[in-house]
C-alpha cells in the first residue's frame, strides 16, 4: 500500500457529496464519448450491422459507411483515403509502425538494424523497441531536455547508415510537451535519409492542429478515445509509397494489410469526434488553457515548492504535471478521489514500491519529486468553478499527506 493513505480507502467512507458531484480532470487517460458522437454511432450499432466485407445488401451498407469515413478522416488529417487504415487503438497502431518496419526492413536488407526512438515514448512504443532489442535490433534512446523535448539535432546526429527507422511522439502523455517532429523530418530529409519516420500523435490529434500534408511523416499513430471519441479503435496512416507488411493474419480487410472484421460503429465515431475536434479546435483550446492557467497560478500560491513539469509553451492544452515535495503521488490521487476528484499519478505503485516516471526521470526531476507527481488533464467540460474546488482541496490533502511522511 502507498503511503500515506491507510484506511481512508474504504469506499463505505466516501462522502454522498463527493459521488454526486464528480470532477474529471483525467483527460489524457480517456475521454467521455462526446453526444454528437454516439448519435452518429447508433445506426452502426442498430440496423445497419451488416459486415463491410459482404456482397449483399446489408454489407454493402456498412462498407459504404466505412468508406465515406475513412474519406473524411483522411480529409481532416490532410491525407489520401487509401493511407488510412483502422485498427484497435493507439497501441495497435505503435507496434504495427515499428515491428511491421522492423519485419520489412529485415525481409530487404537484413544490416539495417538500427531504431532511434526518444527515452518518454509511451509504453507502446518502448516496450515494442525492448522487444525488438531480444531480436537483435540496435536501439538508441535519446534523452530529452529539462521541459520534456528531444533535440532535433541529437536525433540527426544519431543516424547511422544502418538506421531504418526513427519513431519520435509528436506529444508527450504524461506532461504534455509538444515534440519537433517536423524539425526532425526537414533534418533526416535534409540528409537525404530514406529512414522511416513514425510518430505517435494519440495525444495530439484533436488538440493541436495535425496535416499531414505539413507534417511529412512516413507512419502516424492515432486512438479516437483521446479525443472525445470510442474505445477501441484507432487508426494507422501509411504514407503513400511506404512499405510495410500486414500486422494480423487472416482475411483481406483494409487491403490485406489488417485483417479483421472492421469496427464500422467505432470507425463511423471516430470521425465525428475528429471533426467535431477539428471545427472547435481554436476555441476550446483557448477555453481549456484559460482554465489551465488559473489552475497552475493557484498550485504555485497555495503549494510551496510545487512545480510545474514540462514545456510552458510549447505543449497541448490541458496537461498539468505537478510534483508536490514529500508526498507520494499515488497517495494524492486517492485521496482526490475521495474527494469525487479524478486525476492520475505520475508514477507506478506496484507490490509496495514506487518508481518514478521514466518520462520525469529523463527530464532530470529528482527522485523524490518525480515521486511526487501528478497528472491533472482538463477537457471541454470542466469549468472555473470545479478548478476552485480542486485548488481548495489538493493543498490540504498535500499538507496532511506531509506531516504523515515526516512523522
Amino acid at each position: 500500500m502507498c503511503a500515506g493513505v491507510g484506511r481512508s480507502l474504504l469506499p463505505s467512507e466516501r462522502s454522498e457529496r463527493a459521488i454526486m458531484n464528480r470532477i474529471y480532470l483525467d483527460h489524457s487517460a480517456t475521454t467521455p464519448i462526446h453526444p454528437e458522437v454516439r448519435e452518429a454511432m447508433l445506426p452502426y450499432l442498430g440496423e445497419t450491422f451488416g459486415n463491410p466485407s459482404s456482397l449483399h445488401w446489408f454489407g454493402q451498407e456498412a462498407r459504404r459507411a466505412l468508406e465515406g469515413t475513412r474519406a473524411r478522416i483522411a480529409e481532416l488529417l490532410g491525407a489520401l483515403p487509401e493511407e488510412i487504415y483502422f485498427t484497435s487503438g493507439g497501441t495497435e497502431s505503435d507496434n504495427w509502425a515499428l515491428l511491421g518496419s522492423a519485419r520489412i526492413q529485415a525481409e530487404r536488407s537484413p544490416e539495417h538494424n538500427h531504431l532511434i526512438t526518444s527515452e518518454i515514448e509511451h509504453h507502446a512504443v518502448l516496450h515494442a523497441a525492448a522487444d525488438l532489442d531480444l531480436k537483435g535490433y540496435d536501439i538508441t534512446h535519446l534523452g530529452v531536455d529539462s521541459d520534456g523535448q528531444v533535440d532535433p539535432g541529437s536525433v540527426a546526429g544519431a543516424v547511422r547508415p544502418e538506421t531504418f527507422l526513427v519513431s519520435v511522439m509528436l506529444a508527450n502523455n504524461e506532461v504534455g510537451t509538444i515534440q519537433p517532429v517536423a524539425d526532425i523530418v526537414g533534418r533526416l530529409r535534409a540528409k537525404n535519409e530514406r529512414i522511416i519516420i513514425h510518430t505517435d500523435a494519440v495525444q495530439a490529434v484533436g488538440k493541436i492542429p495535425v496535416n499531414l500534408r505539413e507534417l511529412p511523416v512516413d507512419l502516424l499513430s492515432i486512438s479516437a478515445h483521446k479525443f472525445y471519441g470510442p474505445k477501441g479503435v484507432g487508426l494507422l496512416f501509411i504514407r503513400q509509397g511506404t512499405r510495410l507488411p500486414s500486422f494480423f493474419l487472416g482475411g483481406g480487410q483494409e487491403k490485406n494489410r489488417r485483417a479483421g472484421t472492421e469496427n464500422v460503429a467505432g470507425a463511423v465515431g471516430m470521425a465525428k469526434a475528429l471533426e467535431i475536434s477539428v471545427r472547435e479546435l481554436d476555441g476550446m483550446g483557448a477555453r481549456i488553457r484559460g482554465l489551465q492557467d488559473r489552475f497552475e497560478n493557484g498550485l504555485r500560491d497555495r503549494i510551496p515548492g510545487a512545480r510545474i513539469n514540462g514545456h510552458t509553451e510549447q505543449r497541448i492544452p490541458g496537461v498539468t504535471n505537478v510534483s508536490i515535495p514529500g508526498v507520494e503521488g499515488e497517495s494524492v490521487v486517492l485521496n482526490l478521489d475521495l474527494r469525487g476528484i479524478a486525476a492520475s499519478a505520475g508514477s507506478a505503485c506496484t507490490s509496495g514500491s514506487v518508481e518514478p516516471s521514466h518520462v520525469l526521470h529523463s527530464m532530470g526531476v529528482p527522485p523524490g519529486l518525480a515521486r511526487g507527481s501528478v497528472r491533472f488533464s482538463l477537457g471541454r467540460g470542466n469549468t472555473r468553478e470545479e478548478i476552485d474546488i480542486v485548488l481548495e482541496a489538493l493543498p490540504e490533502i498535500a499538507v496532511r499527506l506531509q506531516e504523515i511522511s515526516s512523522s
